[in-house]
């Protein structure tokens, strides 16, 4: 039985190595390699690339789930290519292959990616995974929608408990991820 974890990390595709988002990013795929996580994310360049070439730097696995959709070629840093056809499989797929989740800054693919990972936990669609999002970024969206969720008497997930940890940092969020996977 394999006893590996997977996280996988969303993020945006725009940053650059030397921009801040690209830095904490790698220093997340560090700490969660540190951690014996294997790190899966998109594939591409920017928040993807970074938190691969993190993980790979320190010795960790990376997995990289791209689509025909995009473009042909995975970043330098992954180990093992998840091809997929559609950008929707794509998702999935990164839902599939998780043990648990991280959401770095990110425009509206990171959203979507967001929302529907915390749908399908929300609803029980998928098993309990631990989710953290990094910063106050993403703090705004998940207030206004806890807003609606907890506004209203029923089963699902938010209504039992927060689904998504806001972290303070990358420490932060590698620190729950352990708690909530035993690593």
């Amino acid at each position: 039985m394999n006893s590996e974890k997977i996280i996988t990390v969303f993020g945006s595709s725009r940053p650059h190595e030397g921009d801040a988002d690209y830095t904490d990013a790698r220093s997340l795929g560090a700490e969660l390699a540190r951690a014996g996580f294997a790190v899966c994310s998109g594939g591409y360049g920017g928040v993807m690339e970074a938190v691969s070439r993190g993980a790979k730097e320190t010795g960790g696995k990376t997995y990289g789930v791209t689509a025909e959709f995009f473009k042909p070629k995975a970043n330098d840093w992954i180990d093992v290519e998840v091809r997929m056809k559609t950008w929707q499989e794509r998702l999935f797929e990164l839902i599939r292959l998780a043990d648990g989740f991280v959401a770095c800054k990110g425009g509206t693919g990171t959203l979507v990616e967001l929302a529907v990972v915390w749908e399908m936990l929300n609803k029980s669609v998928i098993s309990a995974k631990p989710v953290a999002v990094i910063g106050e970024f993403w703090a705004p969206v998940l207030e206004r929608v806890r807003e609606v969720e907890l506004g209203h008497v029923g089963p699902w997930g938010e209504a039992n408990g927060r689904l998504v940890h806001v972290a303070a940092s990358q420490e932060d969020a590698v620190s729950h991820l352990v708690s909530r996977l035993g690593k």
